[in-house]
């Protein structure tokens, strides 16, 4: 979808132009975006034809919460690093997947105009 939209190469040409710090962010609310736009998916995709099964929610937001960039670098060096994610905290993959699931509109999917992440 992003792809589609454009967003991709937009957010790609700013983060060549960004120092590191800013690129990194930018990266995060693409990614943030991408979960959102997954729930927005799901949801639809189950309200028009059923087919989540029991535990596929949870088992999505397991997923979101095991790549976390949070949880990888804990687990990779002991400690996490926040100017360095690249793609959100678990707790932020989690929250934007179940926004999107949750409302079903892509509204609300706009990561790059929310203040908070």
């Amino acid at each position: 979808m992003q792809n589609l939209l454009g967003l991709s190469d937009k957010v790609q040409q700013a983060r060549q132009r960004a120092p590191e710090r800013e690129a990194n962010q930018l990266s995060v609310r693409l990614e943030l975006q991408a979960d959102c736009l997954a729930g927005v998916w799901a949801h639809h995709a189950h309200r028009l034809r059923q087919v989540l099964e029991e535990g596929d929610v949870e088992e999505a937001l397991a997923a979101a919460t095991a790549i976390g960039d949070d949880r990888i670098q804990k687990q990779a060096q002991g400690y996490a690093v926040p100017d360095s994610f690249t793609h959100g905290s678990a707790a932020q993959r989690v929250r934007w997947f179940r926004n999107g699931l949750e409302r079903g509109e892509l509204t609300v999917c706009d990561t790059f105009s929310a203040a908070a992440l």
